[in-house]
């Protein structure tokens, strides 16, 4: 490690030792030949984690905050205190292969116009299948809904080598991605009011608007676990899901349509009617719950699209190829394509 390192890798951390700790001892075993720092936000830690990371990894600088700032403002925090030119946001439940980042950094390094770019996301417990949380970059369609390759809904591909090129994306996954410093506080970082869960996806927006771009590199692989500090299927991750969702919706996009509002409209009413088939009436109640958020934020969302609006120096419209011109979600239910070389 380097007092002048390249990369700042910067890990937010809410509770978990033996993840956090095999996280990190992956970085440590798998990079070389690069200088790095490695800065671990304590949100608010209650577990005893970071006192064992700190004994542990002396070199580990420890950022603490007083409150859980969430991901978005956690890793925020973590930003101000790195003094690498890249930043690498990683979720504390993963690990990294060798190579992974000297490959990440070799790549964006010779692409003045890329601003992020994500490795190859794969399941830490069946590691011949994508992640749910980035696959191999991600997607949007029209009407606000990502999906990425290798993941389309709750549907995860086995990884056979068919998405092994580096392409260009909508957005690089939080799991773990790198960015450059200089354009990530030009973009203004992660906007804190989501919390967590879709402010990756906000953030590269964002700077697809101001012209830059975003990759994924397949060379580079980390290991996911997953649902580690937010539970899969809990109230509160089903509940931002959709609250964010619709924000970045109703908020990024530039020019958007009453036909496409009611498109969205109704398909929330369907997500909502499933759940409560399914007999999930928590995840109904969360669906719910973040639809009537929005109408009682209406001034918020007026705020918050004209300061993304501000936040554009050269507007460039996003292409048909990162912003699909079709639902995916009328895709994989109706048309039964549950594979990302299936559209298109």
């Amino acid at each position: 490690m380097n007092s002048k390192p390249t990369v700042s890798i910067i890990i937010p951390h809410l509770m978990g030792k033996d993840i956090l700790d095999e996280c990190i001892q992956s970085i440590i075993t798998n990079t070389h030949d690069i200088d790095y720092e490695i800065i671990v936000v304590d949100n608010n830690c209650e577990d005893g984690s970071i006192n064992y990371i700190v004994e542990k990894f002396s070199e580990i600088n420890i950022v603490p905050s007083k409150c859980n700032k969430g991901y978005a403002g956690g890793c925020n925090l973590g930003a101000q205190h790195a003094n690498g030119e890249f930043l690498f946001f990683l979720n504390n439940d993963t690990t990294i292969t060798k190579g992974c980042i000297n490959t990440l950094i070799k790549s964006i390094q010779k692409n003045d116009k890329m601003v992020s770019i994500q490795p190859k996301i794969k399941n830490y417990y069946n590691q011949n299948e994508f992640d749910y949380a980035g696959g191999n970059g991600g997607y949007i369609d029209y009407l606000g809904y990502p999906f990425a390759r290798g993941r389309i809904m709750n549907t995860l591909e086995e990884d056979l080598g068919q998405y092994d090129t580096e392409e260009k994306i909508f957005w690089a996954s939080g799991t773990g991605f790198i960015t450059k410093k200089n354009i990530f506080n030009q973009i203004g970082g992660f906007d804190e009011s989501l919390f967590a869960h879709m402010e990756e996806i906000d953030y590269h927006w964002k700077c697809l608007l101001n012209g830059y771009e975003i990759y994924s590199q397949p060379k580079s692989t980390i290991y996911h676990k997953g649902g580690q500090t937010l539970a899969y299927g809990s109230y509160k991750k089903i509940y931002l899901n959709h609250r964010n969702s619709m924000i970045l919706f109703l908020t990024n996009n530039q020019k958007i349509s009453i036909s496409q509002i009611l498109k969205r409209l109704i398909l929330e009413k369907f997500a909502f009617a499933f759940y409560v088939m399914k007999l999930n009436f928590k995840g109904a109640a969360a669906i719910l719950h973040a639809n009537v958020w929005l109408l009682f934020n209406i001034n918020y969302l007026r705020k918050r699209k004209k300061d993304v609006h501000k936040s554009i120096n050269d507007y460039h419209p996003i292409s048909s190829v990162l912003m699909k011109n079709y639902s995916i979600v009328k895709e994989y239910f109706w048309n039964k394509k549950n594979k990302f070389n299936q559209l298109d």
